[in-house]
């Protein structure tokens, strides 16, 4: 998997980075750039975990022989990869989940025939070393770590958070308009309270001082009163939607959980109050590998705008948000981790040997924070 490499060339873009494979700090935004190497091909291979079709489990692959990377633009690194974390969209994109969307990102003009992209590494979230530079990266440089973490980290706590952390970040602040100055005493409700994205959440919250409501099951209780959950529901001791019903409404709700619970969950919002619904469950790349891109994107359109004027005029507002990169976003949640206000939830770790069963504990569900890979 891509996580799972030893080394990995990583493009540092601003705006436009399509991984989560460092923490970062003032890289510069390139519109554009030279197609060029400055590095020379190599002939070394490194060990890796790929797969060279979608399916389940099984179709993982360890191979000892995977090319080692090279900078092919002036804005990348190479990285020695210490630690990685598997995501549940990692699980997926293994049975091919977004594979619509992706081929177009790797190959936009459709040069490629289809199957090309394997071998295929999977992942997103990783903390190493930069190894190499490439000609017009400025604020790094070999031996940093990538890219200026948490100092208060190690490497294996700081791999498991940057995709879950910039999730939650873009649905609580890009999308919700939460921040440090206008969420204080919020009634704030978490749907799914339990993992990676969820446990992230809570703690933003309490940071900035809003009243938090965390939905999961008994055995997890004590975890997200720990983190500073100041109501537990459990969703296995009776119908949740009457038990939320008994509170106060909520100003704002993260949904990590989707299916019937947006029928609702909006229900339990303050209206016309400004109070809105997130919810990280969307159709938009599965809207994409069941129509194509084009109609894809197109019936997303059409479903998303319809539910948010349905919910407009009831007094709500309903939002979809996505994984963002960011690496201002990253550099406010690496201040809080060093504040000691956000730590790291690791469930379980796994040396890279076990790459397949850590895909297994992910892929089982009701996770209680992060699964993490141990590289070096």
């Amino acid at each position: 998997m891509f996580a799972m490499e030893f080394l990995k060339t990583c493009v540092l873009r601003r705006k436009a980075c399509a991984t989560v494979c460092f923490w970062r700090s003032h890289v510069t935004l390139k519109l554009s750039v030279r197609k060029i190497n400055t590095t020379s091909p190599r002939s070394t291979v490194m060990p890796a975990w790929v797969i060279d079709k979608y399916g389940k489990n099984e179709v993982l692959r360890f191979t000892q022989n995977m090319m080692m990377p090279i900078i092919h633009y002036p804005n990348e690194v190479i990285i020695k990869v210490h630690a990685a974390s598997v995501n549940p969209i990692d699980v997926n994109m293994r049975s091919g989940y977004g594979a619509a969307a992706l081929n177009m990102k790797r190959d936009p003009l459709h040069i490629k025939i289809k199957g090309e992209e394997f071998p295929l590494t999977l992942g997103r979230d990783v903390s190493g070393v930069v190894m190499e530079c490439g000609l017009d990266v400025k604020y790094f440089k070999p031996g940093d770590e990538v890219s200026h973490k948490p100092k208060s980290l190690t490497h294996t706590q700081a791999a498991s958070l940057p995709y879950v952390a910039l999730t939650a970040w873009s649905a609580i602040n890009k999308v919700g308009g939460l921040n440090e100055k206008n969420c204080a005493g919020k009634r704030v409700l978490i749907l799914g309270a339990s993992g990676g994205v969820g446990t992230f959440a809570i703690q933003v919250m309490k940071a900035w001082d809003a009243h938090v409501t965390a939905v999961c099951s008994q055995d997890a209780s004590g975890l997200v009163k720990k983190l500073g959950a100041d109501d537990v529901i459990d969703y296995k001791s009776g119908n949740v939607e009457e038990q939320l019903k008994s509170l106060k409404p909520f100003d704002f709700i993260l949904d990590n959980v989707g299916g019937s619970t947006e029928t609702w969950a909006l229900n339990l919002l303050k209206k016309w109050s400004g109070a809105t619904y997130v919810t990280l469950v969307t159709p938009f790349l599965l809207n994409m590998d069941r129509l194509g891109i084009a109609d894809g994107m197109l019936q997303t359109g059409v479903t998303m705008g319809s539910k948010t004027l349905k919910h407009f005029w009831q007094g709500v507002h309903y939002r979809w948000a996505f994984f963002m990169p960011s690496g201002l976003y990253l550099d406010d949640i690496a201040k809080l981790v060093d504040e000691g206000k956000i730590q790291p939830v690791i469930e379980k770790t796994f040396p890279f040997s076990e790459v397949p069963e850590a895909f297994l504990k992910v892929e089982r569900g009701h996770a209680r924070g992060k699964t993490v890979i141990n590289v070096i």
